[in-house]
């Protein structure tokens, strides 16, 4: 009986440890299995950071040193974005250059004095592999460092290699316009897509490639390695696949459904989103919220959030700004299934709270309270201004108009369409 209690508890924690059985082979994977053919021979950069893994939790950088110490080709450097290549640089620090220890390769940096690689970080080197985890929303600095570095590349004749990888927001999802307004494009709004731009890296790589989004129109010689197992409808958890977290406020898959919800609205720095407490991305709360089961009592009424979920949530943050203030407020819960989340609008949540807070507390106004730089870059988050404006415009509700206004336009997925992989 007691080798047997045994089997079945060693059954059950296999089933729920961290490394499961694949279902989806990532790029890095690929390229090993086809014995790293486009770089034989040649001296190889890499751009990565800790989310650069095979199924085993093996880093790509010790992937390819392991290759190069076998005569493969030659790793002459590794290029480090926003926490570095180890993920040793905190949110928004400047990455330093300098040598990987455990590898002996040079570093540069790409999230400080320049985001994009220069001539001379390039001397050398004769092709450029890009392996990180997305977490398919623009804002996020990833797809933006992808940018920069096939400008970089194909300004310096370097071709680009893309190891491709699942989006944790599935394919399928496509939200917010796609157009930059004038004077609003930056890191966390580089290029003309959608906010949720329902696309792998590998996919929007070759769409900035061949749509002419890149600087000057350039292109940059570009290769993706596929996926195998992957499918548009899939799900995080259905990949089989460790999540590494993308960066510290990231730490679970699940958070990357939920940064598109609430990270713009975090911007204002009136509202706190669970950043510095438990539940990063998952709360919009603040000290002045004297109401918190009613919140949740109206939001849950909302049919616009049909599907979405509210909970009244009272805690007190750990870090940051408002640590150890009393928030009160709603703790978020997302649909999990496909067809309770096809009509809700995951970057219109933030308004719709917004909305219910002021008609329950007028004296208090998040978006017209913030500070001026903090304004700016909720616009810049956004790529647009008159998202806010029309919604201030409109009393602090969410109109059919502004329902319109962030969509994307029928072009770009028609666009969208002839990039698409899987």
């Amino acid at each position: 009986m007691k080798n047997k209690i045994w089997g079945i508890a060693a059954a059950m924690w296999l089933s729920v440890g961290c490394v499961a059985a694949a279902s989806v082979k990532t790029g890095i994977e690929i390229l090993r299995e086809r014995g790293f053919d486009v770089l034989r021979g040649k001296r190889v950069g890499l751009v990565t950071n800790p989310t650069g893994v095979d199924g085993r939790l093996v880093s790509t950088i010790d992937i390819l040193d392991s290759a190069a110490r076998r005569g493969m080709f030659e790793l002459a450097a590794l290029y480090g974005p926003e926490h570095g290549v180890r993920g040793d640089a905190e949110a928004g620090q400047a990455v330093a250059s300098g040598v990987d220890k455990r590898t002996g390769v040079r570093v540069f940096s790409l999230y400080g004095r320049t985001t994009r690689p220069t001539r001379e970080m390039l001397e050398g080197v004769e092709v450029l592999v890009f392996d990180i985890q997305d977490i398919g929303t623009r804002s996020y600095t990833y797809i933006s460092t992808m940018g920069r570095v096939m400008e970089g590349a194909a300004e310096a004749g370097v071709p680009v290699v893309v190891l491709d990888r699942p989006n944790p927001l599935g394919g399928c999802r496509v939200e917010g316009r796609e157009e930059i307004e004038a004077g609003y494009a930056s890191f966390v709004s580089a290029y003309p897509i959608p906010y949720i731009h329902g696309m792998t890296v590998g996919e929007l790589a070759r769409m900035l490639d061949g749509e002419g989004m890149l600087r000057g129109g350039a292109r940059c010689g570009l290769t993706v390695i596929p996926m195998e197992g992957w499918r548009r409808e899939m799900g995080w958890e259905e990949c089989g696949l460790p999540w590494v977290a993308t960066s510290p406020h990231i730490p679970t898959a699940e958070g990357a459904l939920y940064y598109p919800a609430t990270g713009t609205i975090g911007e204002l720095g009136t509202l706190h989103i669970g950043v510095g407490y438990t539940l990063p991305f998952r709360t919009v709360a603040a000290g002045w919220i004297g109401d918190a089961e009613g919140l949740a009592r109206r939001l849950n009424g909302l049919p616009e959030l049909a599907g979405c979920r509210f909970r009244p949530i009272h805690y007190r943050p750990f870090y940051g700004a408002d640590k150890g203030t009393m928030m009160h407020g709603v703790e978020i819960f997302l649909p999990r299934e496909a067809g309770e989340a096809d009509s809700l609008l995951f970057t219109l949540v933030p308004f719709y709270i917004l909305q219910e807070l002021a008609a329950m507390a007028p004296g208090h106004k998040p978006l017209e309270e913030a500070a001026e730089g903090r304004l700016a870059m909720f616009d810049k988050v956004l790529g647009t201004r008159q998202l806010r404006r029309l919604f201030l415009e409109a009393g602090c509700r969410v109109t059919p108009q502004i329902r319109g206004f962030w969509r994307p336009s029928r072009g770009f997925l028609e666009k969208r369409g002839k990039y698409l992989i899987y």
